[in-house]
């Protein structure tokens, strides 16, 4: 027998909705059979239901738990030939192994019913739960139970016999034979359809023993090697991008850098003095750097790594010292001895080739001869395996916050708590209860979040809400959700709950309403246990993506629930080579300016930062990193930012990290599969106007495998199905963001190293609800920029009717003719006119992915009072008298703004009154008109008037006249509302 891996996969088929009817009689008595590796359970048959309901759980084992996610649950769903006429097929279910989730995060997902074939007639969905639940396993078993359990039946191991297949095609054949013509006809199908349709379902096998069911385990074999995958519940195309893909293209876009490698172990010494500490030191140009200190016996086991660009010597000199301490806590030092290396003979190491060995080195000494050291030194790269613990020369040494490092944003959930009402409660004692009119509302806060239900009316015993209160909930979740009900009338706490947050349920959509919970009030002060209590629904909304920044230039639209996720489509690669021309930002001891940057780069849920290179205007990083993509139309941000966390103030608290600017790229305007390389500038708004700090150089890769799903992509909503069939408001959706905002920072400046406040919000650019006077500018010109383009058909038009150029306006008129005498040409004619403009454009189109555009932005038009005004708090901290000023420039660009959105009101308003006679005489004039064209188009054919009519607009100017026409004048003349506005 087979032992199972101590894992077990949990699957309740809950139900299913609008099936198809298949038995001939309107209906369908519909079961489900589950397989999984190898096992397979059956449900019970729910009798002429097309929305049956089983809530049947079935139980698999998992044999191995590192092949789990690539394996595939298959539910297909059958009408029961037993209570119906026929067996056949009313669609099936596929789910990946990489989508189970861990007992405790399983919600009811309802799955859309596939087909078998193209013809067959299904539709419907299927509610699921699935989740796995690990088990102590044990180790060995009794030889005696082994031989005791039964061997599974042929029919077992084969339970889809092509015999019995045959034999049972063959009944239903005849059978179908003898049915009367009428049935006959209402079933009848495409061939292809009653041969897949018409196969019976597999033999019905209810919940057998897992002895019975189990398989050998089987290890995959690649290249000859046996591959055991870790337990990281990852499906194929997801282990293929983290080997593969990964692999192959580890540093092919950025330049691979040489590195000076010393590897300091241990020291040995001739004669054993175990009262001292020994340490080595490494000199090689102007650096000199330290091993830690160590008693006698010990290691060091320390790596060292000198960049090419510091090394200014040809050799390295490697000493070791000894350390011991005197009487007055005096310390005395010796050398032990020297060794030297001359870097040309230094042999060169290249992954995958195996780590150089150390080996001893006889220290040179006049004093203390026969020691020795032992080392290993080799020039390598960045892609060499010690280069992440080893100690940096250009990045300072082995100081945290400088080392690269990978973050991610926590799990972000929306808790919906439905407040509903309140009993029995339990207000005061005495008179004093009677004669007042309590007016309650119920605060619920969760963390820091606090929102409150409306005020109810006075004096109502059981007062009601149905209000909706709506948190942002991240993994690891807050302990409670606590619930309190406020008497305005006396301002005191009426009783309070707490809601464990782990036991809330969670739902992945709309279809499945989670179940209301009453619960018991008790005074803040504990003083009496019970005062009431109160009823609520609440949960966990995992058909939501929360949303944590910007949205135009949002990188991830996943929903919460892990159920619901897609794979991913693409792989997204990102080099980070280095910078040029940065300015100096700090000084450094007080005598010159300085800057030590380092990179941040953020795309869904996954942060990377660089190393930091200290003291360089033209830092070279090297460093790339990929990221696995699921939406085609998300952004890639990337910030340089200033290192100095690295060192701390005057009180004691790190430095704050400064802006050096950022850059972004939007996936879906680069090609599949090619390399992007491309510099560019960095720009920071300062309070002294904007400011170019230099260029980085960045490379690109977008890769995508199936250009199918890709197109795709396209066609699918953005966001997930829950924030169209259940909106938030603009203005709720704003609070929950920037709170959403505010726990990514907070957990983000909880790691070690921290990624500062400062660096979290300018990379989710947090500040854009606030006013600016810069941003103001810029959307209007935009708006005006598309308008004006827009506005150029109107001068092309008006110069052919103008006659500005006659063959032009010839040809207009011969045109128009064909237009009018052979209409069916006239929609051929645009797409194929519009389809050669894009061929045409197409070699114009651009070759470099689009930054941000500071011209775009206005930054070089921003006065240094806008500005200030830009970056100044909220609330603002700026005098009485500049903000009075600033308040009058706002109310000056409003006031435009204003006229602007009533000019276009007043056009909407003067149709309208055209048909609701607000002017009796105008619409009296309009309705005459209406008849009379209507007799009109009756004699005159409708091809002959829009020849007519376009002649004649077309006609030379000779004949025109140079006062508005009488249409315009008519609708100019027409009211609005705009004498009705105060």
């Amino acid at each position: 027998m087979a032992e199972g891996s101590g894992r077990k996969l949990m699957v309740e088929v809950c139900n299913a909705k609008n099936l198809m009817p298949k038995d001939g009689q309107g209906t369908a008595s519909a079961y489900a059979i589950v397989d999984f590796d190898g096992q397979r359970r059956r449900t019970k048959t729910k009798s002429r239901d097309l929305n049956p309901q089983w809530d049947e759980t079935l139980e698999f084992v998992v044999h191995d738990r590192d092949s789990m996610a690539s394996e595939t649950l298959e539910v297909n769903l059958y009408n029961d030939k037993k209570a119906g006429k026929r067996s056949t097929f009313l669609g099936k279910v596929k789910i990946s192994g990489s989508m189970f989730v861990k007992s405790g995060s399983e919600a009811v997902v309802f799955y859309p019913l596939e087909k078998r074939s193209v013809f067959s007639q299904i539709k419907g969905e299927l509610g699921l739960k699935v989740w796995f639940v690990d088990e102590d396993h044990p180790e060995t078993e009794n030889a005696a139970e082994e031989k005791a359990e039964p061997a599974p039946s042929a029919e077992e191991k084969q339970p889809e016999n092509p015999v019995e297949e045959d034999k049972a095609k063959a009944e239903e054949k005849k059978e179908d034979k003898e049915k009367p013509k009428e049935e006959s006809k209402e079933e009848e199908k495409p061939k292809e359809e009653a041969a897949a349709e018409a196969a019976p379902p597999p033999p019905e096998v209810e919940n057998p023993p897992v002895a019975q069911t189990e398989r050998p385990k089987v290890l995959k074999e690649k290249h000859g090697e046996v591959q055991k995958r870790a337990d990281l519940n990852v499906s194929d195309h997801e282990l293929r991008s983290l080997s593969g893909d990964r692999s192959r293209s580890a540093y092919d876009l950025v330049d691979r850098m040489p590195f000076l490698y010393v590897r300091v172990v241990k020291a040995k010494r001739a004669k054993a003095d175990t009262g001292s500490t020994v340490y080595s030191k490494l000199v090689i140009g102007t650096h000199s750097v330290k091993t830690k200190s160590e008693s006698e016996g010990k290691d060091w086991d320390q790596v060292f790594a000198f960049d090419k660009e510091g090394l200014n010597s040809t050799s390295l000199e490697v000493s070791v010292w000894s350390e011991e301490v005197k009487e007055g806590d005096e310390k005395s030092e010796s050398c032990l001895g020297t060794v030297s290396f001359d870097l040309q003979e230094v042999p060169k190491r290249v992954p995958p080739d195996s780590p150089l060995a150390p080996q001893w080195y006889t220290l040179e000494s006049e004093n203390s001869p026969g020691n020795d050291v032992m080392l290993a030194v080799w020039i390598g790269t960045q892609a060499d395996e010690a280069f992440q613990e080893a100690w940096q020369s250009d990045s300072g040494g082995l100081i945290p916050e400088t080392r690269a490092k990978v973050y991610l944003s926590p799990k972000l959930w929306y808790l919906r708590l439905t407040v509903i009402q309140t009993q029995d409660l339990q207000l005061g004692s005495g008179a004093e209860a009677k004669v007042r009119n309590p007016e309650l509302y119920v605060k619920a806060q969760l963390g820091p979040q606090v929102f409150k239900t409306g005020r109810t009316s006075p004096g109502l015993a059981n007062p009601t809400w149905n209000e909706d209160l709506v948190f942002v909930a991240a993994e690891p979740f807050e302990p409670f959700l606590v619930l309190s009900l406020e008497d305005v009338s006396n301002s005191k706490n009426v009783g309070q709950a707490k809601v464990h947050v782990s036991s809330i349920e969670r739902r992945t959509d709309d279809r499945t309403e989670a179940k209301s919970r009453w619960f018991n009030l008790s005074s803040e002060d504990e003083s009496r246990s019970y005062t009431g209590r109160i009823h609520v629904r609440v949960c966990l909304e995992g058909g939501y993506h929360v949303i944590d920044e910007a949205a135009h230039v949002t990188s991830d639209v996943r929903a919460s629930a892990k159920q619901l996720t897609k794979p991913p489509i693409g792989l997204l690669e990102v080099g980070i080579r280095g910078a040029t021309n940065l300015l100096p930002v700090k000084t450094k001891d007080g005598t010159r300016g300085t800057t030590d940057a380092y990179v941040v780069a953020k795309y869904g849920p996954k942060w990377v930062r660089t190393r930091t290179i200290m003291d360089r205007f033209n830092p070279r990083w090297n460093e790339q990193y990929t990221w696995d993509v699921y939406d085609p139309c998300t952004v890639l941000t990337i910030g340089v930012f200033d290192n100095g966390r690295y060192k701390r103030g005057e009180d004691g608290n790190p430095n704050r990290d400064c802006r050096v600017g950022k850059i972004r790229v939007r996936l879906s305007t680069l090609d599949t599969n090619r390399v992007y390389v491309n510099s560019y500038s960095l720009v920071v708004l300062l309070p002294g106007g904007a400011k170019r700090m230099g260029e980085i150089e960045i490379a690109v890769r977008f890769s995508c495998s199936s250009w199918l799903s890709l197109m795709q992509a396209y066609a699918n909503p953005i966001l997930p199905r829950m924030h169209y069939v259940r909106p938030f408001g603009p203005a709720q959706q704003d609070i929950l963001r920037q709170t959403a905002m505010r726990i990514v920072t907070a957990r983000l400046a909880r790691s070690e190293p921290a990624l500062g406040k400062e660096v979290v919000q300018f990379m989710l650019d947090s500040d854009t609800h606030v006013w600016s006077m810069r941003r103001s500018k810029a959307n209007w010109f935009r708006v005006v920029g598309c308008l004006s383009r827009a506005a150029t058909l109107l001068p092309w038009v008006d110069g052919i009717r103008t006659w500005v150029h006659p063959p032009t306006t010839v040809l207009v008129h011969v045109l128009l003719a064909a237009i009018v005498l052979c209409p069916y040409l006239v929609l051929p004619t645009v797409f194929m006119y519009a389809f050669l403009i894009l061929l045409l454009r197409f070699r114009y189109r651009q070759r470099v992915p689009q930054n941000m555009d500071p011209r775009m932005s206005y930054v070089d038009m921003v006065s240094l009072d806008e500005l200030d005004e830009e970056l100044d708090g909220f609330p603002t901290t700026r005098p009485a008298e500049v903000v009075r000023i600033r308040y009058d420039r706002v109310r000056a660009l409003a006031g435009r703004a204003q006229t602007l959105l009533g000019d276009v009101a007043a056009q909407g308003e003067r149709l309208e009154a055209l048909f609701s006679w607000r002017d009796p005489r105008a619409t009296g004039i309009f309705a005459v008109l209406c008849l009379v064209m209507s007799l009109l188009f009756y004699a005159v054919p409708f091809r002959g008037f829009v020849l007519v009519a376009g002649f004649y607009y077309l006609r030379h100017p000779r004949f025109r006249n140079d006062m508005p026409s009488i249409t315009a004048n008519f609708f100019r003349r027409l009211p609005s509302f705009a004498d009705q506005i105060m």
